[in-house]
């Protein structure tokens, strides 16, 4: 595969009547909203004159759509005309989601938002009341452009195609350069780990702003595969078993969600629902958050009587800094691994003995196509297998750094080994090989290091989940305070969960010190605060990835809406005086 514009204009020559893109709002819209390739050849050409008349090869275009066929109309026009598409979801009601999308479009330069009717007055308000100055709004759905005025641009692999704007779990968003070649070979890589070909339907509900919506379904059925499927993110929502039908019913052979997604829908998808289903064709890409063993345990089960094949789950682990795809490996069932629970706490990775405290992890494939080393991030030195160190990267799929951003991309994208090798792109993620299988332990900047030991706060979170039926399906937070924010106290675990309100203000204050009890029985911990908040507090990015270090800030700060805050005296007065220095 060469760059992008070249397979979308061969395949819309050589396929034009086959679908390109499918939308469904709801599963009862069974025939949903198609374009076929000529069709979205000739819209594509249509916009892009529209763009090749006002703005120049390199400018950059914010896409910015509710679900439906346009998105993806806009953004091969983008690559149609050589301008950078930046795509993001659509201004928000809360003030940070709106904070965000602002300083997206500042950052990126953008010249032009591209949206379409339905959507136009929400983004020009947002754009009023946020200052955005230097683009205009134009809608692609109104038939503006002549398609017969539309010229090829110069581009080649190198040409950026895309501002990814990463998530910001651990960090303020950046915006990821993905080349032509970068996406080209991510998705060739995609299609062999998979074994897709070219009667491969693609499809799922993840919005396509988000990379694995965009790059992981998208980009596959349309470059490689036999079209692409949306169902509305709403819709999933609502009914995760419009979803399931949705895939049974369009032919749709290869899927993708985040761990959440599966989970939902072993809790949602009730036993007349499950008999209508025949899931006997889909392969479906588990991954974009960590990948936990009784999701993957529930989902196999509860859906192996639709059909679904022990090894069609597959674990996968990814990022936007390489475009998406990392590891992976197809043909086998998900890989379960006890390991000792000891070691883990000391970056070691070993499965665990009979009589050994353990903790289920999921493998994530053999890496795919990457030069793959787990490396101290102290030293630089490169780890065996076994060994617990922060994953680095190279090979075709690796971006070209972040947007003006000169400074982070040398320290994230050309790093070396103490050994001199490189460059290497630097995840943050920590993880270890184990038999040639690559596993997830957690976020650089998110280990809790307390007394010499290393906690993964997912872990915590999980067994809170896992051992108190009032958080079940709900979001959390682990975090440490005291270590270097300046509150002069001793560093201290903090917690803040989502809880449902209906609870009273006695069962609430119950439910966190059962709370503090587990953290301190399971992990040998002694917790400082529990903050229960509502469903929605604990904040998230697109994808789903839990921010510790907003909920940091904002339990710093005092910013937290809270249902219950169980905090330690001493906690307590430390963070007043901190809040009072900081506030002069």
């Amino acid at each position: 595969m060469r760059e992008l514009l070249t397979e979308l204009t061969e395949r819309a020559a050589r396929n034009p009547r086959r679908p390109a893109v499918t939308y469904v709002s709801e599963f009862s819209e069974i025939s949903g909203k198609v374009r076929n390739r000529a069709e979205l050849d000739l819209h594509s050409r249509r916009i892009a004159s529209w763009l090749q008349e006002r703005f120049s090869p390199g400018d950059r275009a914010l896409l910015l759509y509710s679900p439906g066929i346009e998105f993806t109309t806009a953004f091969s026009a983008c690559v149609y005309a050589g301008v950078i598409a930046v795509p993001a979801p659509l201004p928000g009601r809360y003030r940070h989601e709106r904070r965000r999308l602002a300083a997206i479009a500042r950052d990126a330069g953008v010249r032009v938002v591209l949206t379409q009717s339905g959507d136009l007055p929400d983004v020009e308000k947002w754009v009023a009341e946020e200052g955005i100055v230097g683009a205009v709004c134009h809608t692609t759905d109104t038939g503006e452009g002549d398609p017969d005025a539309w010229t090829a641009p110069a581009v080649s692999p190198d040409t950026l195609a895309l501002l990814q704007y990463t998530s910001g779990s651990t960090g303020d968003p950046k915006g990821v350069m993905v080349t032509h070649g970068n996406l080209a070979a991510n998705v060739e890589r995609m299609v062999d780990t998979f074994r897709n070909d070219a009667d491969t339907r693609y499809g799922g509900w993840i919005p396509l702003y988000h990379d694995m919506g965009l790059i992981g379904l998208m980009l596959p059925g349309l470059l490689s595969g036999d079209g692409y499927v949306q169902m509305d993110p709403m819709s999933f929502l609502r009914r995760p078993y419009h979803w399931l039908r949705m895939l049974d019913a369009h032919g749709v052979g290869f899927t993708a969600a985040p761990d959440f997604g599966y989970e939902i829908c072993v809790r949602r998808v009730t036993d007349e629902q499950l008999a209508a289903l025949d899931l006997s064709r889909v392969k479906f890409a588990d991954g974009s958050e960590p990948v936990r063993a009784d999701v993957v345990t529930a989902f196999t089960e509860r859906f192996a009587t639709a059909g679904l094949r022990s090894d069609a789950l597959i674990p996968v682990y990814g990022l936007a800094e390489a475009t998406l795809m990392a590891s992976g490996t197809t043909g086998r069932p998900p890989l379960r691994t006890a390991v000792d629970a000891t070691a883990l706490e000391n970056r070691l990775l070993r499965p665990a003995g009979p009589t050994h405290p353990s903790r289920v992890l999921v493998a994530c494939g053999a890496p795919t196509g990457s030069d793959l080393l787990i490396v101290d991030p102290g030293s630089g030195e490169a780890l065996p297998e076994g060994r617990i160190g922060e994953i680095w990267l190279d090979g075709p799929c690796v971006t070209a750094g972040y947007w003006e951003n000169e400074h982070i991309t040398a320290a994230t994208f050309r790093a070396r080994t103490g050994d001199g090798r490189g460059p290497y792109l630097r995840t943050g993620d920590l993880g270890a090989l184990l038999d040639g299988d690559l596993y997830i332990t957690g976020r650089s900047k998110d280990v809790l290091v307390l007394h010499g030991r290393n906690l993964h706060p997912s872990d915590i979170e999980y067994e809170l989940r896992s051992q108190h039926e009032e958080l079940e399906g709900l979001h959390g937070a682990v975090f440490l305070v005291g270590d270097d924010d300046g509150t002069a106290v001793a560093p201290s675990v903090v917690a803040v969960h989502e809880i449902r309100a209906h609870w009273g203000a006695e069962r609430l204050g119950q439910i966190a010190v059962d709370m503090k009890q587990t953290m301190a029985r399971e992990f040998g911990v002694p917790v400082a605060s529990v903050a229960l908040v509502r469903p929605g507090g604990v904040r998230r990015t697109t994808s789903g990835k839990v921010q510790r270090a907003a909920m940091r800030a904002l339990y710093l700060t005092g910013e937290l809406d809270t249902l219950h805050l169980g905090e330690d005296p001493l906690l307590t007065a430390a963070l007043a005086r901190h809040r009072r220095v900081t506030a002069r």
